[in-house]
Order: C-alpha cells, then structure tokens, then sequence
C-alpha cells in the first residue's frame, strides 16, 4: 500500500464519541477498514503470552481477536455504519498503559496520536523500524505503534474519566451562581458579541468574582464600568517600503483604566492583533497593574504590522508613523508603553526616537532594554525572571524546590528564553521550547552554552530544527505543541490560549503538577477545568508576570532618585515585588473562603485582590 492510499484512509478515519461516561459508542464510517490490514498481522510469529500482572487487565479489554467477523467484511455490502459499544469503568493503573498516547485536534476532530511518530490511525499502524530488524525489535515496535482499536480505547479512557471531560465540546460559557455575576457577563456578550478574546477575560474574572459580588451587589455596577476602556484610539497607520510601495496597517491603543494612576502596558506587533486583542491585554494589564505594589493603570495596544521578514528601514518607518498619532496620548503621568510580542528592542528605540522628537522630552523607562542610554540592568529579564520567582514561592509553600525538576516551556521569545535562563541558574532541568511551526525538546535538558545556540538559531530568523542538527539526541515535531512532555512545572510564554483541553488532559498525564502562566490567559475555560479537577496548582499571569511592571517602576525611581543599582540590588528589589504579589493574592483568596492548596486559591485570590482595590479607587473617585 503506497503512501498517498494510507493518507487517504487517516484521512477517512473517525471517531465519534456520541456519549461519555460509563458507556460510549465508537461508529466506524465505510470503507475505513481495508481488507490488507483484515487478514495479515503486523508482525510474524507466535503471540506473546501475557503475565500474570497483565491477566487481569486483558479481561477488561476488547481485543481485535474479540471483534465480531463482520469487521473483515466491510467490502461485502454491510449498513453504512457499525456501531461496536463498548463498557468499561475507568481504572487509574490503565494510565500507565497508555502513556504512549496523546490526544490532539486534527481538522477539528479529536484524535489519539502516538508519542513515537506522532501519527494516528492507518498511518500510526505502518511499523517505524521497518520491515528489518530482530523479533525483539519489532515486538517493541509493536508493543509501541498499538493498532487502530486501542486508539480509540485511549481515546474513550481520556474522556471517559471520573469528571467525564468533554474533549469535543467548542468554546462555551461558564455557568455563574448568581444572577448578578451573570448579568454581568450577558452584558459583555451583548455589547461586543465578536470579541471573543475580551469576552473569555472577562467570564474568567467575573467567575473568580462571585464571592466578592455576593457580598456586596455594589460591586456589579463597578465591574459594569470598569469593563468599558476609558478610551479606545484605532487609526491608521501608512508606510513605504524600501521598493516605494505605500502600506496601511491599523493601530490600536486601549487605555483602559487610571483610577490608580497613569497608564502602562505593551505595544504588540503581530498580523492577529485585532481591538478585541487590545481590550482583553488591556484588562488583563489593568489587573496586573492593580495587584503590584505600585499603584497604576492599564493599557494596551499595537498593529496588524507583521515585522518578520522587514527591513530595518520599513521597521523604522513603520515605527515612525504609528508614533506621529500616539504620541498624543504619551507621557510619563498619561501612558508610557512597554515591549510585547514583535516589539523589541530595535522597535522601541525607534517608537522613542519618533516620540522624543514629537513631545520634545526624553523619558528613559519608554524604551526598556538599552542600559547604557537608558534602562536598568535587567529591565529586559524581569519578567522571565519573576514567572521562575513566583514558581520558587508556590513551590516552597509546598515544602519543594525547583532544583531538579523537569520543565516544559511554550514558546522562544523574551519571556520563555529568560524563563529558560533562570530555570538552569536555579537547577531546574529545562527541556523543551516552541515556537509557531512546531516544538524542540531536548532531553538532556538545556544549558547555558545550549541556550547561547538557541539565541543565535532566533536572531538569525533560522528554524528551531537547526538546534537539533548540532545535538543529535534533541528532536524537533512539525505542528504540534510540547504539552505531551513529561513534566513537573509547565510555563506556558507563547501566546493566548496555547493550552486548549486536549493539552490540559495531555499535561496531566504527563505529571504536571504546576502550572505558571507566563503569558496573558494562555489557557482556555476549558482547560482551566480540567486543571482544577486534575488539582493542578495554576499561578496566573496577572500574579506571575508582575515581574515587568515591578522593573518599570522601580526602573522610574532609579531616574527619579537619579540612582545607580547593581544587577543583585535590582534583582532583590524585583524578587521582594512579586513576594508581596504573592502574599497579596494568598490573603484575598483566604478572605473569600478559598484554602492556599485549593487549586483556585491563587486563580481567584490575585483577581479578587486587583479588582478590589481599582473598585476602592474608582468609588472613592465618583462616577468619572
């Protein structure tokens, strides 16, 4: 059978769970079984006799050998569909049986893949070491490509678990308690009914809210005006290129809540970015913002601009005219922007270049990174850095530490390369990064020398594949995400909603204990559930990734006080911000019931602490 019919019939290859729980039906299409994989085995020989610690478990499974005759007659004329049903009680020692498997979308059909090639269905059946090779080898070949049944038996025992986790089900919305907190998210929906990024922050606070709202209905006509921005600036922004052709992209700038004080937040460049984008980092910024020691607002903004593939010229006039309109609303006591996705270093000297020359002032803490003009010591690593603090914190009420523990990291910008960094300075045992075509793992773990490599391998726009040309034993997988890793900690740095409810069941079969949020909501609602029924502790990331805001301000005193820190000054002034982050949340959550093992305690107690003191200010404010 060539390689075009195999495709075809993964192609052709459903499974449709129509009911979880204790009993499922597994339908087969037509025409799925081919009658070359009916009457021959996958590998020659006698069959292997089971042990007695297996004996047990093979009666509770359907073998091949078990299946009615009709399974080789599917060219004969058979109904359109079969339906085999099969009943089983999930059955915690199975899972170490199935560890071989993961479950990931394909086309948007659940599927089970192979850990080993990655693979599903007929393609997963073809033996990886080929026709060659002693009986020993090819026994493991079969032992880890399983045939097209226990796939979907995998499938069935993924979903079929004590909480009966939907893997299917699309984007829904949480069921609230009370009527109040429903309103609230009902009005959300009916004002901006396509902004579905804005619309999940706001359903994922208005949840951890409910306590709050309960005990005081006040509070839903301050969460009512707090979820409409203060203001909202979209404009154009045209540009030339170096071959003379005019551009427009589009920029968003949403400053969406002062009642603390004046606006911070990043600029993102990148194709997705849309107003929806811009209110929900907006909002998840005005809680970050809140819940830090420093009393300040949230903002947030960027363009549809994609700087892949630009010169450093059309960068820089791109730069300039996004700034020739926002520089109206900059200043030190308005708005200064910050770094994100597609804006670094290059990006922010330019934006401050233009804006320096437009307001005729120079603010050092605009433009970040560049020490030797402007900027603190490790104003570019805080925020990696303090995602790696704040596990240290959650870990040590734990009575562990990070030193040996394996880690999995989304992503290969700032963020997850600092992230990455500080892991291997305090022992941890780093082992994978991602980026939007795929993920690297090296199980070796990554060093300092390694993540040198990794730097240039991204400077240089080169593929994460190249890493694994100079380390042999590193593997590089095309389109899939690495949240199949054996792991202790995840640090999800890539995007929003990077971890969906397939990742959330894969991580929790791979050990995942905690989980810390180095990008803005990097999970779904979903997701979220599996985790708090699986009891993963989650550090979100208005808590974990204060690191930023925290060097910005104390970037601004060291301008103000005209000081000179050193690297460790920095660092402890940076680790004692997200202590007091943490205690914060901790104590927010305690006041509203929640125990510090509760996997909601940090969840709700950092978004109950942020919107606590914005509904303080905004009420000792008036109505403005």
């Amino acid at each position: 059978m060539d390689d075009m019919n195999l495709i075809q019939q993964a192609q052709r290859h459903q499974l449709v769970v129509s009911n979880l729980g204790e009993e499922i039906d597994l339908e087969i299409g037509p025409g799925e079984d081919d009658a070359a994989f009916a009457n021959n085995s996958l590998i020659g020989g006698p069959p292997r006799e089971p042990s007695t610690g297996e004996h047990d478990e093979t009666k509770h499974m359907v073998l091949v050998s078990d299946l009615p005759s009709e399974d080789q007659d599917m060219s004969k004329g058979q109904p359109a569909k079969r339906k085999k049903k099969v009943v089983k009680r999930w059955r915690e020692e199975w899972a170490d049986t199935y560890k071989w498997a993961y479950v990931d979308m394909k086309d948007g059909t659940a599927r089970i893949f192979c850990s080993i090639c990655r693979e599903y269905g007929r393609k997963h059946r073809r033996n990886p070491y080929g026709n060659e090779g002693s009986r020993n080898m090819q026994m493991s070949a079969l032992e880890e490509h399983n045939n097209s049944l226990l796939h979907k038996e995998a499938l069935r025992l993924q979903t079929a678990s004590k909480d009966k986790i939907v893997v299917d089900k699309p984007i829904y919305v949480k069921t609230l308690m009370s009527k109040s907190a429903g309103s609230i998210v009902e009005g959300a929906l009916k004002r901006d009914p396509n902004e579905i990024e804005f619309v999940q922050s706001v359903q994922e606070s208005v949840h951890a809210l409910e306590r709050v709202i309960a005990k005081n209905s006040h509070y839903v006509n301050i969460m009512e005006r707090l979820l409409e921005p203060e203001r909202m600036i979209v404009f154009r922004v045209p540009w030339i290129d170096d071959r003379g052709e005019t551009h427009v992209n589009r920029g968003f700038r949403v400053q969406f809540n002062q009642a603390l004080g004046p606006c911070r937040g990043g600029i993102r460049f990148h194709p997705s970015m849309n107003l929806s984008i811009a209110k929900f980092l907006g909002f998840q910024q005005t809680l970050k913002n809140a819940l830090s020691p420093y009393k300040l607002g949230g903002a947030s903004g960027g363009s549809d601009f994609d700087p892949k593939g630009k010169s450093d010229n059309e960068i820089m006039r791109f730069c300039q005219s996004f700034m020739n309109e926002m520089y109206r609303y900059m200043g030190p006591d308005k708005d200064l922007p910050s770094e994100e996705v597609g804006v670094g270093t290059r990006e922010m000297g330019y934006l401050f270049g233009q804006y320096r020359r437009l307001a005729g002032q120079f603010q050092g803490s605009f433009t970040g990174p560049r020490i030797y003009w402007a900027a603190s010591s490790l104003r570019t690593e805080a925020s990696g850095y303090g995602v790696v603090y704040f596990a240290r914190l959650m870990l040590a009420d734990m009575n562990k530490e990070i030193k040996g523990l394996r880690c999995v990291v989304s992503g290969c910008g700032k963020i997850a390369m600092h992230v990455v960094e500080k892991l291997i300075a305090c022992g941890a045992h780093p082992v994978t990064v991602s980026d939007s075509k795929g993920y690297l793992v090296d199980d070796d773990g990554f060093d300092y020398m390694k993540l040198a490599f990794l730097r240039d391998i991204k400077s240089q726009q080169r593929s994460l594949r190249d890493y694994s040309k100079t380390y042999a034993r590193a593997k590089y997988f095309d389109e899939v995400k690495p949240w199949n890793e054996r792991c202790d900690v995840a640090f999800p740095c890539a995007s929003q909603n990077e971890v969906d409810q397939a990742d959330a069941i894969n991580l929790v079969n791979a050990g995942c204990r905690l989980l810390v949020e180095g990008s803005n909501m990097p999970c779904t609602a979903e997701a979220v559930d599996v985790f708090r029924k699986a009891n993963v502790l989650i550090a979100p990331a208005i808590a974990a990734g204060a690191g930023g805001v925290a060097a910005g301000e104390i970037e601004v005193l060291r301008e103000s006080n005209s000081m000179q820190w050193s690297a460790e000054d920095f660092e402890s002034r940076l680790q004692e911000a997200l202590k007091q982050t943490y205690e914060k949340a901790l104590k927010a959550a305690n006041d509203f019931g929640y125990q510090k093992e509760s996997p909601e305690a940090l969840l709700h107690g950092a978004t109950i602490a942020a919107f606590l003191n914005i509904a303080q200010a905004m009420t000792d404010q008036g109505c403005v």
